[in-house]
């Protein structure tokens, strides 16, 4: 029996919409923490080009859970972003940052 072919690496999308449905109801994480974690550092825009249709749409991807990693919230949609975070119990202040210890790293192992 000839040995099996390696799984062909998952699309970049693909990869992100894993690791932003992965983010625990709660916590949020940077778009430059989700590009680590789908193994692309650096990729941190690409993230967000992969997240920015998702607003408005019925859709299983937390897509609120991911911020920018000064903590700020990204327009044009901070509005509904804050209002979902809030409902998971994530502070955040009035101008619209998320507290810095709502900013997790990931435990691995």
């Amino acid at each position: 029996m000839p040995p099996k072919k390696p799984a062909a690496p998952l699309p970049f999308s693909e990869t992100v919409m894993r690791q932003v449905r992965s983010i625990p109801r709660g916590e949020v994480r940077s778009y430059a923490q989700v590009a680590l974690y789908a193994g692309r550092p650096g990729a941190a825009r690409g993230v967000g080009r992969e997240l920015k249709h998702l607003p408005g749409q019925a859709t299983q991807v937390p897509w609120w859970r991911v911020i920018r990693s000064d903590g700020t919230l990204a327009p044009p949609v901070a509005h509904e972003q804050a209002k979902r975070l809030r409902a998971e119990g994530v502070t955040v202040a009035q101008r619209g940052q998320v507290f810095r210890v709502a900013l997790k790293d990931r435990e691995d192992g």
